[in-house]
């Protein structure tokens, strides 16, 4: 921050001190080059009023000094010049005593770098061979007629320029390198001394040369080859401190970049699932041969036989029919009952008969709870805050962020755009010109001169000011002062890459004192190594942030927003120029998320709405089959159930709307998540068992005409309540389990979507059931649906002792034939089974294998619209920004004041422990490829203690006398003496008040003043941190690695030093769930797995068929991930959700198929006999009963809702909603319609009587009336 001032008064002090004030007779120009005889002595005065004392060439002899300047010259260079002759005088001693003073503060915390730039000065200055290494190579003259030295040739070996450099390179000062104060950020020893000896306005005031090689003879000159000092020197006097010195640091352990195990190429989950299948395949073509072999050897054998028998003895592995049972005709139905599904039965039958017995009284209880619970929405509130959507108020990070914000306010705001030149023909070019230049220039004035439309607000109004004065723009203008009358048409471009490759150098530091490194700046020039083929120029405006809902912050947005109304209009000019601007402020990211939930709000009500008609059409001709719609439309009037199926669908909405009043009431904030995903899980649950009830109805309607409609709505709801039972209660309690969750959008989410499922289940089989009752009664009157006060004037009915009966009909959907005769006795043949499981196994074996290749992350550029003027900035920021975020390592709780406790942080001193905090740190940032630090830490201890060394007279200073001058045991670097207790509190709080200039650099106001907490009651430091950086960041692996990093760093200084350290930095908020999530969702999901096994096989009545349930819906969630990473979709927490969702479904799409086969229908099973028997025929049978409920009522419902998600604009939504909803639908579908028919068939559990199915010889003729009234064409023929 000083170095500009420092070089101002340091080099043409420490240059031309030599002409401090002697004045001595010039005597040739070094002519004579021999040891004791000197090159420079006196001054002779300036060549202009501005300009820096200049020295006489002076080939005389050096002189031995008097014992006072002796003294002082030992004082300052050390005890080497306690004896011989000199070449300088006391007023000179004067100049170079107080100009190294002046450097101090950037090197004293390396004596080695000290001691070598000391001595090359004192040197240069006092040297009694001076001739023998300089020479005077031109001259000129002074104001006062003088000849003075004006360019002169310093000759030093290759050995010391390059240990000078060594000693002083990794030198640390404040949160950068003193390199680039004392050496223009130098990469090597001659471009070091080069900008050392290059004559300035501002630098040296003569020319220096260094020429090389430094062993070419001149006349007798000889290079100084004095011995320089190593950072580690084996002198305890001159080794430096780790921060300053790598070879002196301890040795890490090491860090494995990644932890994840792999076999070659191949993770180890793959490579094991791709061997267990392998050898699984290996084996079963064994076997495959073996049968094959021994099934010809048996038939060569047995050929007579066979064309004997060939009739009786038909060769069961060739039929693919299924196990055809032609001879007997026997079916074997089960005959035990399940104690608690006749609990089930009986106790769905009695709530089946009360709520169609009083319908009115059973809707108006159900609205009246609905709508009380519904009143809670008074308390609606939606979460939008990212931070306490993504992250568990009780998480590490989200304390770590409070404690952050509370003891050093909230990280700084950002404003920055890119200027890029890539409009023509899609490449890249140089973006920077001289017409450019002025253009933008002009820009940022016009945003300097911005206010706001609101208040006024200008940019000096909000900016972050470090040093109390100027604003902090990060910019290529910086380098010229802001001001464009000093950029040089001829010589800008020379300006700009010294400053780029010297951002120290004082003509380069921008109002604000900070170097601008290129990074920073400058983006596309990496390729070519040159800044003038620079593609992008980069600006930042940092401003000041303030608590959340301030008036501060108020002004800071409001300036914020007129900026981006400006910039937007900036880009327009830019194109007209032939570039491209992209941007974006703090409030931007913010608003554009808002902007997509908007959008995504129109495509999501048309995706439930296509849902909500088809459910209501589709429910509407359960029972009507073409025949009947051409034939007799008024039995179409009158049987349609649209009606019905609006109720339905109001139903859905009324426990959607119930599920949020009661937790909004309860303070469980709603999140955009639950917006958009309840109805739809809602709806696909809901709609499913209004279709399976309503088919059941239907069934019983036909083999039931006699019984009354209460009677008939009781056998109906006994048989599915249990199978609703079982899917709502396996989905209640697996979505509760995300209550347990830390991240509140899942914890949200569960809560509601438990209670929604709940809600909606109680009501299906009450409020649904009496509106059941009540369209049944409209249809038997023959009043029109939609208008039941019309009836029909010719209703195509049958009548039954007097009342009509139009579903006596016998009509057959498509869809149930297509499944009775098709599809079911297809997929029970034998071959076909074989198929199937192979095919399945295949793609979960492949989808498991894909699991460890899953990306985590959620970048920004999807969370935002498709047209976003930010997607361009996202592209910019990752393809040109070389830096990377601020990371702090905090303190808690630390006593400061305690030597012991100085010891654990500090890194400068001989006493620091070896494993201190700022050791650790620097030695992390040595190796970023796996601690992802960039920077060097800013450490405040050390600064405060350097600021403490009375050689900086101008620092600490009380009541003028210089801080610890005189002082017993004096200033050291090894700590003894150094303030504790109190008197530590009084200095550090004298030193952050301290303003940070060119008189006291390490002061530490402008550096340090929020870096720590002072609590003076206690005597403690409560709370500091260490400042660094990350490495260049480019993609969201690399945050989630470098947060993780970070909290690895900070556990290990804690564990080395005792103290409680953290991490911190803006964006470690948003990826904490990405250190638990993969835990997270495998406990999610597991348990959720665990949940569905018990409920399903305790209310299945078996563990068999429990285990086939859940495995089928394992391999559906595994199959999903696995499709996660073939389509790109990343792990969390909205991909967490939707997993969640996909076991719920999956539940759905299962239980109804598992229950109809382990309790099946004793009407439809009359209807396998002769065709199947055992497991094969309980199939059959479940597949008859439900899985045209299945198919049709929520199949066909998803599929149409989720492709209307695929013409949405939301980036998000296009990935996340409808990439995994459509593989939902489609695995879901596959593995409950084909695999789990196929799975029960072989390993399913025994079945049970149906409660429905018993009753003697009513039940009888009700099973014989259904078999009558469904024609069955040729299914009974034995010609089949």
């Amino acid at each position: 921050m000083a170095g500009a001032t420092l070089r101002r008064a340091l080099l043409p002090a420490l240059l031309g001190l030599s002409a401090a004030s002697l004045g001595a007779d010039t005597v040739g120009w070094t002519n004579k080059h021999e040891p004791g005889r000197c090159a420079l002595r006196g001054s002779c005065g300036k060549q202009s009023f501005f300009g820096g004392e200049l020295p006489c060439p002076n080939n005389t002899l050096a002189e031995l000094p008097p014992v006072p300047l002796r003294d002082r010259l030992v004082g300052i260079c050390g005890d080497a010049w306690k004896q011989g002759p000199i070449c300088c005088q006391d007023d000179q001693l004067d100049a170079l005593e107080a100009n190294l003073k002046r450097a101090d503060p950037i090197i004293s915390s390396c004596p080695a770098c000290r001691a070598n730039f000391y001595n090359l000065f004192c040197t240069l200055t006092c040297s009694p061979d001076q001739s023998t290494f300089l020479n005077v190579t031109d001259v000129g003259q002074s104001r006062s007629k003088k000849t003075v030295v004006t360019e002169l040739e310093y000759l030093v070996t290759d050995e010391y320029g390059s240990g000078f450099f060594d000693s002083c390179k990794d030198v640390k000062f404040s949160a950068g390198y003193a390199m680039d104060f004392i050496g223009g950020g130098a990469k090597n020893y001659t471009s070091f001394l080069k900008f050392l000896g290059d004559k300035k306005a501002l630098g040296s005031p003569f020319q220096i040369n260094f020429p090389r090689p430094s062993k070419q003879e001149r006349g007798g000159m000889e290079a100084m080859d004095d011995v320089p000092k190593r950072c580690n020197d084996t002198d305890d006097r001159y080794r430096c401190a780790c921060v300053d010195c790598p070879t002196v640091c301890p040795e890490l352990p090491k860090v494995e970049a990644s932890k994840e195990c792999r076999v070659g190429l191949l993770p180890c989950l793959s490579f094991a699932t791709i061997l267990i299948y392998a050898v699984l395949i290996m084996a079963l073509m064994g076997a495959v041969i073996f049968h094959v072999a021994a099934k010809k050897r048996t038939d060569s054998k047995n050929e007579r036989l066979r064309l004997l028998q060939d009739a009786t003895l038909s060769d069961d592995d060739d039929d693919d029919e299924g196990d055809m049972v032609r001879a007997g005709g026997v079916l074997e139905r089960p005959h035990n009952k399940y104690w608690l599904n006749t609990i089930l039965d009986d106790g769905f039958s009695r709530i089946g008969v009360v709520c169609a017995r009083f319908p009115a009284i059973t809707i108006g209880i159900s609205v009246i709870i609905v709508g009380l619970l519904s009143l809670g929405w008074i308390h609606f509130d939606v979460e939008t805050d990212p931070v306490r959507l993504w992250v568990s108020p009780t998480s590490a990070a989200a304390e770590e962020k409070m404690f952050f914000d509370e003891h050093f306010g909230p990280f700084y705001r950002a404003e920055q755009a890119f200027l890029v030149n890539d409009t023509t023909l899609g490449s890249s070019g140089p973006v920077l010109t001289y017409e450019t230049l002025g253009w933008w220039f002009d820009v940022e004035n016009r945003v300097q001169r911005l206010k706001s439309l609101k208040g006024g607000v200008t940019l000096d109004d909000v900016c972050f000011k470090p040093t109390g004065e100027a604003c902090v723009i990060q910019s290529v203008s910086g380098y010229f002062q802001n001001d464009f009358a000093n950029v040089d048409p001829e010589a800008w471009e020379d300006k700009l890459s010294e400053c780029t490759e010297h951002p120290g150098d004082g003509d380069c530091r921008p109002a604000f004192e900070l170097p601008l490194k290129k990074e920073l700046i400058l983006g596309g020039w990496e390729t070519t190594g040159n800044v003038l083929d620079a593609e992008a120029l980069i600006v930042t405006w940092v401003v000041d942030n303030h608590p959340e809902g301030s008036k501060e912050e108020a002004r800071a947005m409001d300036w914020e927003q007129s900026l981006k109304g400006l910039l937007m209009a900036v880009q327009e000019e830019a194109a007209e120029r032939g570039l491209r601007l992209s941007f974006t402020t703090e409030i931007s990211l913010e608003q554009e998320l808002n902007q997509s939930t908007n959008t995504d709000a129109k495509i999501v009500v048309i995706s439930y709405i296509v849902m909500f008609l088809y459910a209501s059409l589709a429910l509407g001709s359960t029972a009507l089959a073409g025949k009947t719609l051409l034939q007799s439309p008024a039995t179409t009037l009158t049987q349609s159930k649209f009606t019905l199926g609006v109720f339905g669908i109001i139903i859905v909405l009324m426990s959607v709307s119930a599920s949020v009043g009661l937790f909004s009431a309860c303070g469980v904030k709603v999140t955009l998540i639950i917006a958009e995903v309840i109805p739809f899980l809602v709806l696909a649950v809901g709609v499913d068992n209004i279709f399976l009830i309503v088919h059941e109805f239907e069934r019983v309607n036909l083999s039931h005409p006699d019984e009354v409609i209460d009677v008939r709505v009781a056998k109906a709801l006994g048989r599915m309540g249990p199978s609703i039972l079982l899917s709502a209660l396996t989905e209640t309690v697996a979505f509760a389990l995300g209550a347990f969750a830390g991240m509140p959008a899942v914890k949200n989410f569960a809560i509601y979507a438990a209670g929604a499922v709940f809600i909606n289940a109680i009501l299906q089989v009450t409020m649904f059931v009496a509106v059941l009752a009540l369209n049944q009664r409209r249809a038997e009157d023959g009043r029109i649906d939609c208008v039941p006060c019309i009836k029909t004037r010719k209703p195509d009915v049958t009548s039954v002792n007097g009342s009509i009966r139009p579903f006596e009909s016998g009509n057959e959907g498509a869809l149930q034939r297509f499944i009775r005769k098709t599809y079911a006795p297809s997929l029970l043949g034998k071959r076909t089974k074989a198929a199937v499981l192979m095919v399945f196994m295949t793609i979960f074996a492949a989808a498991l294998a894909l699991l460890p290749t899953v990306p985590l992350g959620l970048d920004q550029r999807i969370a935002i619209p498709r047209e976003s003027y930010l997607i361009p900035y996202f592209n910019d920021l990752y393809a040109y920004f070389d830096a990377g975020p601020p990371v702090y390592f905090v303190t808690r709780e630390l006593n400061v004041t305690q030597r012991q406790h100085q010891q654990q942080l500090c890194g400068r001193f001989t006493t620091c422990e070896t494993y201190s905090m700022a050791n650790i740190l620097e030695q992390e940032r040595k190796r970023p490829e796996v601690s992802f630090i960039g920077e060097p830490a800013a450490s405040w201890i050390d600064d405060f203690f350097s600021w403490l060394n009375p050689a900086l007279q101008d620092c600490c200073v009380e009541e003028g006398d210089v801080c610890f001058a005189g002082r017993d045991p004096p200033w050291n670097s090894r700590l003894q003496g150094m303030p504790e207790g109190r008197e530590f509190i009084h200095y550090v709080e004298k030193w952050v008040r301290s303003p940070t200039n060119e008189d006291c650099a390490v002061a530490g106001k402008a550096p340090y003043s929020n870096a720590l907490v002072i609590d003076a009651n206690r005597t403690t430091i409560p709370a500091s941190h260490f400042r660094s950086s990350h490495r260049a960041l480019r993609s969201q692996q690399d945050f989630i690695d470098a947060y993780a990093a970070a909290r690895r760093i900070s556990d290990s200084i804690s564990k080395h030093t005792g103290a409680e350290v953290f991490p911190y930095s803006k964006f470690y908020i948003f990826f904490d769930q990405y250190a638990s999530i993969v835990h997270l969702t495998g406990t999610l999901l597991g348990s959720a797995m665990a949940i569905i096994l018990v409920i399903t096989s305790v209310l299945l009545g078996s563990i068999a068929t429990g285990l086939v349930v859940t495995g089928t819906v394992v391999m559906m969630v595994v199959d999903i991930i696995g499709t996660m990473a073939v389509v790109g979709v990343s792990l969390n927490a909205v991909s967490l959700v939707n997993l969640v969702i996909c076991v719920g479904i999956g539940v759905e799409f299962c239980a109804h198929i598992a229950r109809a086969f382990m309790f099946p229908s004793g009407a439809v099973m009359e209807r396998a006999q002769g065709k199947y028997r055992g497991r094969d025929a309980r199939v059959w049978t479940a597949m008859v009963n439900v899985g045209g409920s299945v198919f049709s009522g929520i199949t066909i419902t998803k599929l149409l809702g989720v492709c209307v998600l695929a013409f949405t604009r939301s980036k998000i939504f296009e990935i996340y909603y409808f990439r995994i909803w459509l593989a939902l639908v489609v695995f879901a579908a596959t593995h409950a319609l084909i695999f789990l028919p196929v799975a029960l068939s072989l390993f399913g559990g025994e079945g049970y009587l149906d409660p429905g199915s018993e009753g003697g010889l009513e039940e009888d003729l009700a099973a014989r009336r259904y078999r009558a009234l469904v024609p069955d064409d040729d299914y009974d023929s034995d010609d089949d």
